[in-house]
């Protein structure tokens, strides 16, 4: 990449206080980009979520992995409960949604509680695993909150094999005018969710899927206690990716702690973070991580910069870090500060193999959270930084009460803030067609075929606030 004016500014720079400049090219279609990461984590979409208790569950890393993500498990979940969720990702169909079921004697209340933990908004009722009827959110309108399903739910199925193509799926479903059908096997027996736009969606899509052909997971943990034992008890349970996280990566527990890891194997990526500079990169790298996460206090949730003055804009940290790391090796994942495609079109523009995405992903109903309504009645939820006290009640409830209480003076972050969902993109996948259809024609303009060539032929150019405000749509008119 280069910058416009010939060289970068002589102070540090956010997302906001730079555009990309339009290049000669020879990129007709966005659909001829191709955003595959060249970092070892299989990704076929440069977007990975973070390891935030608020928003990487079960149900967002199996979504984000069919779509060619990666979700991190954060670090505060037990070892036997990620095993779990990694056996269950593993389990999930890589084409087809996973469907929410129930019995026919389940209640509508059964169904209300259950609905909105899946963004194609259906139960599918169920008998001995086969499909008998289907239960939307308007079924469970105006019902008594005890009527059984059997009495509400839709006979009309359209039922197609799980062996479908997605165009033939489409087709069938405009076809026959149904919104989604039950995916079954040989026996009849369900196995996934077919809607029209996830049958668009694998046509646009690639997942993200191991040696074995099944869905990627990482996992995340800290420089604290038995990091050996926690590393090793994790790649036993499958991980695909290991992630070393601190707020300050740059230190010497972080140095010993990457150390231990890799004595264990050099068979999967081992991603650390968060560092700065060219400097942080080159320490975690000779220490044995291939991912260096960068990024120091831009993140929605964190209040580090604000208490401690400590820090650095995104964008510079960004370049910097991953200029240095091409000349050692090494990758760089750009970790906060994104809240407009944009922005994670200028992080890969800077040179970041994978962008990391927290409390924007947690307004989806994928996120782990229950679904909230406010005094307007619109749709929210929770959402904590990883540095709060809610989160480090968490991470030290095994600590004795005198322990807990003296680490309570000293945290960081927002315990509790509200993230409204987008009526417009509800779920992950509307979120992850915003940002993809974004990088794709920021990659078009540019020339450029593959995040490679973005990075190489990106022109960065600075602008003013009113350069930036230049550039955002009115919202209601004049």
């Amino acid at each position: 990449m280069q910058f416009l004016q010939g060289s970068h500014p002589s102070y540090d720079l956010t997302f906001d206080d730079v555009f990309l400049v339009p290049s000669h090219s020879t990129v007709s279609s966005r659909f001829d980009v191709d955003l595959t990461s060249r970092d070892g984590t299989g990704s076929t979409i440069p977007l990975v979520v973070s390891n935030m208790t608020a928003v990487a569950g079960r149900r967002m890393a199996e979504v984000v992995a069919r779509r060619g993500g990666l979700a991190i498990i954060p670090q505060d979940i037990p070892i036997p409960v990620v095993a779990d969720v990694v056996k269950w990702v593993k389990e999930r169909h890589t084409q087809h949604d996973t469907p929410l079921t129930l019995s026919p004697t389940a209640t509508v209340g059964d169904a209300i509680g259950l609905i909105h933990k899946r963004s194609h908004g259906a139960i599918v009722v169920t008998e001995n695993s086969h499909p008998v009827g289907v239960v939307t959110v308007s079924d469970c309108s105006d019902v008594d909150r005890f009527t059984q399903l059997h009495e509400v739910m839709s006979t009309d199925l359209l039922v197609l094999p799980a062996t479908i193509d997605p165009q033939s799926a489409f087709l069938r479903l405009t076809d026959d005018r149904h919104r989604l059908a039950p995916a079954v096997d040989d026996e009849g027996r369900l196995v996934g969710l077919i809607t029209r736009i996830g049958a668009l969606r694998s046509t646009l899509y690639r997942p993200n899927t191991d040696a074995h052909g099944r869905l990627r997971v990482g996992a995340a943990l800290g420089i604290n206690g038995d990091v050996h034992g926690r590393a090793e008890a994790l790649i036993e349970a499958g991980i695909d990716l290991l992630v070393l996280d601190t707020a300050h990566g740059h230190q010497e527990k972080m140095l010993s702690a990457l150390a231990s890891i890799r004595s264990l194997t050099t068979a999967i990526p081992l991603a650390a973070g968060n560092v700065v500079t060219k400097g942080g990169v080159s320490d975690l790298a000779e220490a044995g991580a291939t991912i260096i996460k960068v990024g120091v206090g831009p993140g929605a949730m964190c209040t580090t910069r604000m208490m401690t003055g400590v820090g650095r804009p995104q964008l510079s940290s960004i370049l910097e870090c991953a200029e240095f790391g091409r000349e050692i090796g090494v990758h760089v994942w750009a970790d906060g500060g994104v809240k407009h495609p944009r922005d994670v079109a200028l992080a890969l523009a800077a040179g970041a193999s994978n962008v990391m995405i927290g409390s924007w992903f947690v307004g989806t109903y994928e996120s782990p959270g229950d679904l909230l309504r406010d005094a307007e009645g619109r749709a929210y939820k929770d959402a904590f930084g990883m540095a709060s006290a809610r989160a480090v009640r968490s991470r030290t409830s095994a600590d004795d009460a005198f322990e807990r209480a003296r680490k309570s003076l000293f945290e960081e972050g927002i315990s509790t803030g509200r993230i409204y969902l987008d009526p417009e993109r509800p779920g992950v996948e509307d979120l992850i067609d915003h940002i993809v259809a974004g990088v794709r024609s920021s990659c078009t303009y540019a020339g450029a075929t593959d995040l490679e060539s973005f990075y190489q032929r990106a022109i960065f150019g600075v602008q003013s606030a009113a350069g930036y405000r230049e550039g955002r749509p009115a919202q209601t008119g004049w």
